[in-house]
C-alpha cells in the first residue's frame, strides 16, 4: 500500500524523524499536535481554548494535504497539562466537530516539550470509498 508523508514544516519534523500525518490506504494519522504559530513560537501563551484550536487548524490542514476532510475524523484525544481547564479544550474541540461527533478521549499530562504548550491533539481519520 502507498505511504504518504505530510509536512507541517514544524523545526521538530526532521530531528525527531516525524510527519505531521500518514496516510496509508483509505486511512490518516495525525501526530500528537502542538500549538504552533507560523513563526515557531507557542500561539496564544496561557490560552487552552486559543491553543487547542490552533492545533485543530493544524490538525485540518494536515488531514486536507493527505486528501481528507474534517468529516472523516473517527477519533481525537486532547491531553493536557491541566486537566481540569478542559472544557476550554473542549469548546474549541466542538467548535470543529459539533456535528462530526468523532470518539474523543481527554487526558491529563505532566508536561510537554515546551513549558507554555497547554494542549495537544492527535487525531485519526478514515477516507470513505
Amino acid at each position: 500500500m502507498k505511504r504518504t508523508l505530510i509536512s507541517s514544516g514544524s523545526p521538530y519534523a526532521r530531528p525527531i524523524g516525524f510527519s505531521r500525518a500518514v496516510r496509508v490506504g483509505n486511512t490518516i494519522s495525525v501526530a500528537g499536535t502542538a500549538p504552533m504559530a507560523p513563526n515557531g513560537e507557542t500561539a496564544c501563551p496561557g490560552d487552552a481554548h486559543g491553543q487547542a484550536k490552533r492545533c485543530l487548524e493544524i490538525i485540518r490542514q494536515a488531514i486536507e494535504d493527505a486528501g481528507g476532510r474534517l468529516e472523516h475524523v473517527t477519533r481525537t484525544r486532547i491531553m493536557l497539562t491541566d486537566v481540569s481547564r478542559w472544557e476550554e479544550a473542549a469548546r474549541a474541540h466542538g467548535e470543529f466537530f459539533g456535528e462530526i461527533r468523532p470518539a474523543s478521549t481527554f487526558v491529563g499530562v505532566s508536561a510537554f516539550v515546551r513549558p507554555d504548550w497547554l494542549v495537544e491533539i492527535e487525531a485519526d481519520a478514515v477516507i470513505d470509498g
